[in-house]
């Protein structure tokens, strides 16, 4: 990758990032039991279940939330280098700490890309730029948090 296409991909970025409101709200709404329904200030809505069967933990929630967030940084920055990724998907394991608070000690990742010509370091740069610059849910995680990240590579048409 050259110096320009670099520059090219960092001002993208930038410009997207500039996007995010600097103030973010939310509200919450007790349904029942240990049950709730959380609303974005865009009014997409997520419901939450300490039981799971109304809705998702919010730990659940927290990992999706670090998926998505890493998911579209690495596609996007894929994307700026030329990658034509034709499929994405992530899974992820969490390991919780076993007394309050149970925050994530570690967390396993693993990238699943399928597309044409795919580079391991491109990819690996791309991750390593959505952890140390981009990505907004793991920088807001506990410093001490393990990740380890992994990706498996399938050629595609």
């Amino acid at each position: 990758m050259t110096t320009t296409d670099n520059n090219s991909l960092e001002e993208s970025l930038q410009s997207y990032k500039q996007q995010s409101i600097p103030i973010t709200k939310a509200t919450l709404a007790w349904r029942k039991d240990l049950s709730f329904v959380g609303m974005t200030q865009q009014g997409y809505e997520i419901e939450f279940d300490a039981h799971a069967q109304e809705g998702c933990k919010p730990t659940e929630a927290l990992l999706l939330s670090l998926a998505g967030c890493m998911g579209i940084d690495v596609v996007m920055i894929l994307q700026k280098m030329r990658i034509a990724v034709k499929s994405f998907r992530m899974d992820l394991v969490g390991e919780r700490n076993q007394t309050p608070p149970q925050y994530f000690k570690a967390v396993e990742i693993v990238l699943y890309l399928a597309g044409k010509n795919l580079d391991p370091k491109k990819v690996d740069r791309a991750v390593s730029l959505s952890h140390d610059k981009y990505c907004s849910v793991y920088n807001s995680l506990r410093p001490d948090m393990k990740t380890n990240v992994r990706y498996v590579l399938e050629e595609s048409n």
